[in-house]
């Protein structure tokens, strides 16, 4: 799991939050992903399966990606497919992914690379593993991840951010032993690249094995915690957490995650995705690829799609006469 690596003692630190005047956020519950499948049939754990939506808000969806090991012709995508009301964050933390969307955004993200695509009042758009992966085979593992949008951003016009994994604001905990990166949003002073219209916060950790993190969070946010690989420790009551597992965090102004000191062979590090948002509390009604607030909104995208009105694909992606 590369991702972005950077040596910890040379980083900016984070600091300690001081517990005599922030309060340490508790372990609300721990939910295990169930396993699927996704777009042409890659495999994914459903991050957010039978978790409330009032404990997510802003969140929406989060796949987890693989972690898998394509052999040469078994990589798979997803084809065209619209989106309307919302933004996906495409994470990869291995392999190579390729964007493209009717709106013209578009590219190849690999190790430590985000796709971020706010589909606003509609488009298309289509994911895959280029064509030399399909013929080669390879590893593949990342995460996609659905952002909510106000009522009053819902029809947005679409836009596109290509973020490269250098990019991400790189930091250490403040005894040197978990490195951070920061996507989106802020961690104690140090920005992110991503750009979005709801107030959020995604940073990458990777925890060495007995390390312990602790870090500022912000009051006004939700917070989560899903293990990526590895295992280990959330909250201060120490409460047992593994890959494809999310931790859901009560109220405060920090939260702690720690590495278990034995760690599967395979995954040397506890490796989790802290998330954390400004609730947007208003009504949402979630149908397939569009998220909106009424039933009535959902049934308008629908007629929109159908109409063409969310966008066409590129003529060269068009399957010919005769093609299914």
């Amino acid at each position: 799991m590369p991702a972005i690596t950077a040596d910890t003692l040379t980083l900016p630190r984070v600091a300690v939050p001081d517990p005599a005047s922030v309060a340490r956020r508790p372990v609300r519950s721990v939910a295990t992903a169930p396993s699927g499948f996704e777009g042409e049939g890659f495999p994914v754990r459903r991050a957010f399966a039978g978790v409330p939506q009032s404990a997510l808000d802003p969140f929406i969806h989060m796949d987890q990606m693989g972690e898998v090991e394509y052999a040469p012709g078994e990589p798979k995508g997803t084809p065209w497919h619209p989106h309307r009301g919302f933004e996906t964050v495409t994470y990869i933390i291995d392999g190579i992914f390729e964007h493209q969307d009717s709106n013209g955004g578009g590219g190849t993200i690999t190790d430590g690379d985000t796709q971020w695509m706010t589909a606003g009042s509609g488009l298309l758009h289509i994911e895959k593993p280029p064509e030399h992966l399909v013929v080669s085979g390879g590893l593949f593992h990342g995460i996609q991840l659905w952002v909510n949008l106000p009522r009053a951003h819902k029809f947005h016009l679409p836009r596109y951010q290509d973020i490269r994994g250098r990019q991400a604001a790189l930091l250490a905990s403040a005894d040197g032993g978990s490195l951070l990166r920061v996507i989106a949003g802020e961690l104690d002073g140090h920005a992110g690249p991503g750009v979005t219209f709801t107030p959020i916060t995604m940073v990458h950790a990777t925890v060495s094995p007995g390390a312990r993190l602790e870090v500022p969070w912000n009051p006004a946010f939700n917070a989560l915690a899903y293990v990526l690989a590895g295992q280990g420790f959330a909250g201060d009551e120490r409460r047992p957490v593994r890959k494809g597992q999310l931790a859901v965090f009560g109220q405060g102004g920090a939260i702690t995650v720690a590495a278990g000191q034995d760690q599967p062979q395979a995954e040397p590090n506890l490796e989790v995705l802290l998330l954390g948002g400004q609730p947007i509390r208003e009504p949402v009604v979630h149908y397939g690829p569009f998220v909106m607030n009424t039933r009535a909104e959902i049934v308008q995208a629908m007629e929109d799609y159908q109409a063409g009105r969310l966008g066409v694909a590129p003529a060269d992606r068009l399957p010919h006469a005769g093609e299914e």
